[in-house]
């Protein structure tokens, strides 16, 4: 049997464009109502009012970074930014789907109630299908 490979770039998977999307917020994700748009645009939560505490924004913006530095290559990431984005998924709640409502959804779902939260676990679902299919070699900053 022979294979056939070829250079042809794929598109990103809509796990992939969440976390380039979600990493590349800068300046754009300073404030409360930043999350809030972020979350609602790419429709993360559902609609209507977003109680988003100073926790959660911390919440967020840590993960970010800790995502954000295990995907920028051209440095070695900071124990401490990776620890502390660890800290914040271990406890975000997910729990796996049997059957994905749209073949893009990650199979891993919210578990929790909080809109916030559930959120930043579709985020976390996002970089766990990233991981898995090692699709994250391939992301740039």
């Amino acid at each position: 049997m022979t294979m056939i490979t070829t250079n042809t770039p794929t598109r990103p998977s809509a796990a992939a464009e969440l976390i380039a999307d979600f990493v590349s917020t800068g300046g754009r994700l300073t404030d409360r109502a930043d999350l809030a748009r972020f979350l609602r645009e790419h429709r993360l939560v559902t609609e209507g009012a977003i109680p988003i505490t100073l926790a959660d924004l911390d919440e967020a913006l840590t993960l970010r970074d800790g995502i954000r530095a295990v995907l920028d290559r051209s440095r070695t990431a900071d124990p401490e930014t990776l620890a502390r984005a660890q800290k914040v998924l271990d406890g975000l709640r997910v729990t796996v789907r049997l059957e994905p409502a749209e073949r893009s959804e990650s199979p891993l779902a919210p578990a929790v109630v909080d809109e916030v939260r559930r959120g930043l676990a579709r985020i976390a679902g996002a970089w766990a299908a990233v991981l898995a299919t090692d699709e994250w070699r391939r992301m740039r900053l």
